[in-house]
């Protein structure tokens, strides 16, 4: 039996935008239409004045490492076989206090599992790239 991985509902009202970016390969942070404070994850209200106006801006995609994990078995079915691979979460340049999650990998193409856990290092540049999995376009990072 074939497992897929748990992937995001693009049609969700708060983070649909941020979807469509990734789609044509653009990285995108929610940010208010007032007080202009960027925020991740998206939501309808603003939490430094409170404002329900939003706008979507396109951020460079340059980042830094801020932390990592390397998950082993037992997993959800769907990333057992790729195990032991990289999870990592980057602060953007534009705002460190703006973090991602995603995998550190080679090329957009590239596996969960090709980079050397032992190699990462917190700190180290990265730059987004995008990969296509299912109908979702997700952000990874490679080295920049």
């Amino acid at each position: 039996m074939e497992h897929s991985p748990i992937l995001p509902d693009l049609e969700d009202e708060d983070s649909a935008p941020f979807w469509e970016g990734t789609a044509k390969g653009e990285l995108r942070v929610q940010a208010c239409g007032d007080c202009g404070q960027m925020r991740i994850p998206p939501r309808p209200m603003c939490p430094s004045c409170r404002s329900l106006s939003q706008e979507w801006k396109q951020v460079s995609g340059k980042a830094t490492v801020w932390s990592f994990v390397v998950p082993h078995p037992p997993l959800l079915p769907a990333y057992s076989d790729l195990a032991p691979f990289n999870v990592i979460t980057v602060s953007l340049d534009e705002d460190p206090s703006l973090r991602l999650v995603g995998n550190l990998v080679t090329s957009a193409d590239g596996p969960l599992n090709e980079v050397d856990p032992a190699t990462i290092q917190i700190g180290e540049p990265v730059r987004v790239v995008f990969t296509k999995v299912d109908d979702v376009t997700l952000p990874r990072w490679v080295r920049a």
